[in-house]
């Protein structure tokens, strides 16, 4: 019999995080579900197991170096391995002027966005590189901000532009250790923190518009079919995005 494969997702209480737990899963996954706040976490964790999943809501804080590796000790204890580390937490600042954005704004953001993915990553290399079979794969959530900015991101956009520079540097790192690593690139999923999107949000020049969103299901069948590929075989990057939003060319 096949040996049940299991998935750490970070920011796993709510939107693409709850959607591509819920996702792997249904692929047949044991779930580690993580985040600040237990009780979405224990909502997550109760659908995967009404369905007949088994899913472990920890909470946890990635930007805080000694709550990641208890998390990932305490993976390793109840599950033996860890198969494939899916960083999708994420936070954004106010959508305000660059120069009236506070030191403290700032660095949440970093502090969430990329400190938190490095730290997830460094943890699941000492325990991919240990475990018997070796290896594992990590995905990163890189945002379409990994590629071009909206008004007023600045932290959120460098901290995803950073993420692209920690994937490639996770997959070249991980090549002797049979660690594979890839992310995935998601504009305009439907979820909580994009129904701004819906009424209009700012563009380049200035003005409102309203965007397309796509559903989160979309983004969680992408990232099942990147987590199922063979350790040989790697999705570097992966775009899934709202077709008619405006990100591809001058609009």
């Amino acid at each position: 019999m096949p040996r049940q494969k299991v998935a750490l997702v970070t920011g796993a209480g709510t939107g693409i995080g709850k959607a591509c737990a819920l996702a792997l899963a249904k692929a047949g996954y044991s779930l580690v579900v993580t985040g600040r706040r237990l009780e979405p976490l224990e909502a997550t964790a109760g659908e995967i197991e009404a369905a007949g999943g088994t899913a472990l809501p920890l909470s946890s804080d990635v930007s805080d170096p000694a709550s990641v590796a208890a998390l990932f000790t305490q993976t390793q204890r109840l599950f033996g391995r860890l198969d494939l580390l899916f960083n999708n937490a994420g936070i954004g600042a106010p959508a305000i002027p660059l120069e009236d954005l506070t030191y403290a704004q700032w660095k949440a953001v970093v502090d969430i966005n990329l400190t938190g993915a490095f730290l997830c990553t460094q943890q699941a290399f000492k325990l991919m590189k240990s475990q018997n079979p070796r290896g594992g794969r990590i995905i990163n959530n890189g945002s379409i901000s990994a590629h071009a900015p909206r008004p007023f991101s600045a932290p959120y956009t460098a901290t995803k532009h950073a993420i692209t520079g920690l994937t490639k540097a996770t997959s070249l790192d991980g090549r002797a250790h049979d660690i594979a690593c890839g992310q995935i690139d998601i504009g305009n999923a439907a979820t909580e923190m994009t129904e701004p999107m819906a009424q209009g949000i700012r563009q380049a020049d200035g003005s409102l518009k309203a965007e397309p969103r796509i559903d989160a299901k979309h983004v969680a069948d992408a990232l099942v079919y990147m987590a199922g590929l063979p350790l040989g075989a790697n999705v570097q990057f992966m775009t899934v995005m709202a077709t008619n939003m405006p990100f591809i060319g001058r609009g």
